[in-house]
């Protein structure tokens, strides 16, 4: 053990995105029930390249017995999970990618014949705005798209009126009981965000995610186009 500089991360603060641990190289910081965690002592070199990424400012420096870091053993386990590695929550559907259509088109044209159905739109995984990477590649130049996820239900055209040409981000205020404005922020600062539109429902609970996003432009100090689109319960644009 030593007397040594090393990240503390607060609990409380954290908000569950995992930019934290896709940050760490070494694999000391690990998602655990849902928040980041800090798993090993000798795996973090006190460098702070996770401090950036986090968004809430769960992360700090403090300086405390340790034991020391130990790139031997780091290099040992970056060798076992660099075939395979899992993303940062440890769940492989929150893995963020970009999804090729015109490569899924192909695949499709060249294998049996079948009816045609209607394409889907979406660009990118994943979806949730809690899981969602705020330094994502897809962010870069991207039409976004916020939208309450009972609107895709509700709206039949939705891949075709809203989704297409956009990165879209879905998420449900009441049910997450979470207040999007501080990822959302994160986002539209970090990236080069072209227009933001927000699809709601008619019904007063949905006010919630347009307003996270009215904060998020606002304190994301940047003037950046943005409209709201309001679906009825019975699956209407509403004017």
């Amino acid at each position: 053990m030593m007397l040594r500089q090393i990240i503390q991360i607060d609990e409380a603060k954290c908000n569950g995105c995992g930019a934290c641990a896709s940050a760490c190289h070494e694999g000391a910081i690990g998602m655990v029930n849902g928040k980041a965690k800090l798993l090993r002592d000798d795996y973090c070199d006190g460098l702070g390249n996770c401090l950036p990424a986090c968004p809430t400012g769960a992360i700090t420096f403090v300086e405390r017995e340790a034991v020391a870091y130990d790139e031997a053993a780091v290099l040992a386990h970056q060798t076992r999970t660099r075939a395979e590695e899992p993303p940062p929550c440890g769940c492989p559907g929150s893995h963020a990618r970009v999804i090729e259509r015109a490569a899924a088109a192909a695949q499709s044209a060249a294998g049996e014949q079948r009816p045609q159905a209607p394409a889907s739109r979406l660009r990118q995984w994943p979806v949730q705005i809690k899981l969602v990477p705020v330094n994502a590649p897809y962010f870069d130049q991207a039409r976004l798209l916020v939208a309450a996820d009972c609107t895709a239900f509700a709206y039949a055209d939705f891949h075709e009126r809203f989704i297409q040409n956009h990165v879209t981000l879905v998420g449900c205020p009441k049910l997450d009981m979470v207040d999007y404005a501080e990822k959302l922020t994160e986002i539209l600062r970090r990236n080069d965000i072209r227009s933001v539109t927000v699809v709601r429902m008619e019904v007063p609970c949905c006010g919630g995610i347009e307003y996270a996003v009215k904060t998020a432009l606002q304190q994301s100090g940047k003037m950046i186009p943005w409209q709201v689109v309001t679906i009825s319960t019975d699956g209407r644009i509403l004017e």
